[in-house]
């Protein structure tokens, strides 16, 4: 790399960090004022609540916003070059406008791949201490959370031929009852289990099944069999069966590929919303990428507006990017739009806004 690049790249990753660095501040300020009578209900010290919520909850609001800030300080800086006539001394150099651009590339493809990796696994850990944290002294006050606790029923698959029930579930003590299971081999079932209520024993980690009847039907006969009391080891665990929205953003990726394939065994539905996940952790860093050269090429323009038209004209593209990305999400979770294609059409789009703004520049 030359002069250019490190004058350039030192620019973007001081005004980007700097950004980034006030933001957090700012995030951790007004969510304070927000949980402040949750902090002191809770009776934790200043130092438990930073360790057991604030070191989970500032990388959790820094990725939600990474993209936009990358976008925002690209168009700062080069605007205030821009500007100043730096940019145009450089073309005017002999530097071709394509090397100019250089540094703009290696600057995206390295905060990309610092988002890559934060997706993959740092994020989904840090979600993890925010989540717990929430549960137990934001979301345990809230007298709505109580209405959630029971489901109504609960339908899953446990592995390719055998299919379960159960209904009212109450997450809270791991109890239900009317739980059923049967086994189909060749379209026909050939094992059925029910039993009037289930509860899992932490003790012997199994599940612990009353009043139980077994079912057991081959070519010729039908057996059938009543047990008081019975203990099996099924492979799902109190955790699968509670309904929790947030689930996918606290896996780190191997394990949501795990879920992923569990969910699709089970026949789960949300299936998508899994998928959405997995494929956006890989988009958005290509996001970042397609946002740098975005605010690149806009801001490298000198304008009579100056910042502000920059800015102005930035921002426009950011909401187009954002509404597009809400509009493929919705059209996945809610209808057949594949996820994969969902998680990457803003990105095919603005590859073209990226070769179209290129083109049109003045070099």
């Amino acid at each position: 790399m030359k002069k250019l690049d490190w004058y350039i790249l030192n620019k973007f990753l001081k005004v980007f960090f700097f950004s980034i660095f006030l933001f957090a501040i700012i995030a951790v300020v007004i969510d304070i004022s927000e949980k402040t009578d949750d902090f002191v209900k809770s009776g934790l010290s200043a130092s438990d609540i930073f360790t057991h919520y604030y070191i989970g909850f500032i990388p959790h609001i820094i990725a939600l916003l990474f993209p936009l800030f990358v976008f925002i300080a690209v168009i700062f800086f080069t605007s205030k070059m821009a500007g100043q006539t730096e940019i145009v001394a450089i073309l005017a150099s002999g530097t071709t406008y394509n090397r100019w651009l250089r540094p703009y590339w290696i600057g995206g493809i390295f905060l990309g791949l610092v988002l890559w990796i934060s997706n993959q696994w740092i994020i989904p850990k840090a979600n993890v201490i925010r989540g717990s944290f929430e549960a137990a002294y934001v979301d345990a006050h809230s007298s709505y959370n109580a209405l959630l606790t029971t489901s109504p029923d609960i339908y899953f698959r446990i592995d390719s031929f055998t299919y379960a029930g159960i209904y009212s579930y109450d997450t809270s003590t791991n109890r239900g009852r009317s739980f059923f299971a049967y086994k189909v081999e060749n379209g026909k079932v050939v094992y059925n289990i029910r039993a009037e209520n289930i509860i899992y024993d932490t003790a012997k980690k199994d599940w612990e099944m009353t009043e139980v009847v077994e079912r057991k039907v081959s070519e010729n006969k039908e057996l059938v069999t009543y047990i008081p009391d019975m203990h099996h080891k099924y492979p799902f665990k109190p955790v699968d069966l509670e309904k929790d929205k947030y689930t996918k953003d606290k896996l780190t990726s191997p394990q949501l590929i795990k879920q992923i394939q569990l969910e699709e065994l089970r026949g789960s539905e949300g299936l998508n919303e899994l998928k959405i996940e997995r494929y956006r952790r890989d988009a958005t860093p290509f996001t970042v990428l397609l946002l740098t050269l975005i605010g690149g090429i806009i801001a490298g323009r000198k304008l009579r507006g100056g910042s502000g038209a920059h800015l102005a004209l930035g921002f426009s593209i950011a909401a187009v990017f954002i509404i597009t990305d809400r509009f493929s999400t919705i059209f996945s979770t809610k209808g057949n739009l594949p996820p994969l294609l969902a998680a990457w059409i803003p990105n095919m789009i603005f590859i073209w806004v990226v070769y179209y703004l290129h083109k049109k520049a003045p070099k």
